[in-house]
């Protein structure tokens, strides 16, 4: 399993082939930042979910370091479900020669639940007792619009960069529906790939959170449930909507990672999942060296270590990689 190489392998992987080309160097940089940005922003977050910007407030002031706790009493640094899973979805894609099935990505739950996480949404469980019990790996269309399928999608983002749009489209929604079925869900993923994509490919081209935030833009306007400019959203719930105009505000006034994730974290609420979202969303814009180093020191090292190995392996298949 590519979980178990050890830090000498990734090392070396991490050199292997690119030393001397810039480019295929910037894009490791930036997968790996999106990677670890999921884990920082699930870890940070991690602490204060279901609390109200008061609780926040009066217990820590402000915050704006990893130091566990939180309704799950986590060691500091470990993450959660949000960062798990999207493992589960990273090792989907390496451990299958061709891209996956809706049944690979089922069975890649279906194991993650085995494993016994530390935490699962009641849709994600549902979704995934489903397939054990039909064999089934598309939940019918529902009204459950949770950000469970959004939270989990960075890997998607990373292997398909470069990818013709209705290519990334299919998987997005393939891996998605699993566990959610809605059109606000389905548009929300859709987006917050969109915006990784973004993130990596604009900063090279000197756009930045330009590039990014077009793609939030579009979001708003095909549905306006979405708009996060206005008035400061505040305590969200798992309702997509919710999550989405957290993040969203918070990307968009905040110009560099470490502002944007307190920000959204101390917004309370499902603040793993608004941390993990903004995170791999701002870790793609900055790249690996755009983190804050007293947070990856502070994170698990198995998820760091996890972290980096997946965004390598994944970003090495993806068909910007190939023509560079």
């Amino acid at each position: 399993m590519l979980s178990s190489l050890s830090l000498l392998q990734s090392m070396a992987l991490s050199l292997r082939g690119v030393s001397s080309n810039p480019a295929r160097l910037r894009l490791r940089s930036h997968a790996r930042g999106a990677m670890l940005g999921l884990a920082l922003g699930d870890a940070l977050g991690a602490t204060v979910e279901f609390l109200t910007p008061r609780e926040i407030r009066k217990q820590y002031g402000r915050h704006d370091r990893i130091r566990g706790g939180g309704w799950l009493r986590l060691p500091p640094g470990q993450v959660t479900d949000d960062t798990t899973m999207a493992f589960a979805l990273a090792e989907a894609w390496l451990l299958n020669r061709h891209a996956p099935s809706d049944e690979d990505y089922a069975r890649a739950f279906d194991t993650w639940m085995r494993g016994k996480p530390v935490d699962i949404g009641n849709t994600v469980r549902r979704g995934i007792v489903r397939f054990r019990n039909t064999g089934q790996a598309c939940m019918p269309l529902s009204e459950d619009a949770g950000n469970g399928a959004c939270m989990r999608c960075a890997p998607t983002a990373l292997v398909l960069l470069g990818a013709p749009s209705d290519t990334i489209a299919r998987a997005t929604l393939s891996q998605a529906r699993v566990t959610h079925h809605h059109p606000l869900t389905d548009a929300a993923t859709l987006t917050v790939v969109n915006m990784v994509q973004a993130g990596i490919l604009g900063s090279a081209a000197g756009a930045g959170l330009r590039t990014v935030m077009a793609q939030a833009n579009l979001l708003a306007r095909e549905f306006p449930l979405f708009r996060f400019r206005g008035k400061a959203a505040e305590n969200p719930s798992g309702y997509i909507v919710d999550t989405m105009r957290v993040v969203l505000q918070a990307i968009d006034l905040n110009d560099n990672f470490e502002s944007a994730l307190i920000q959204v974290v101390n917004c309370g609420g499902d603040a793993d999942t608004t941390g993990a979202i903004a995170g791999m969303v701002m870790g793609a814009l900055h790249g690996e060296a755009g983190l804050p180093e007293r947070w990856l020191r502070d994170l698990n090292r198995d998820a760091w270590r996890r972290c980096i190995d997946y965004a390598d392996g994944l970003i090495e298949r993806s068909p910007a990689w190939q023509r560079l």
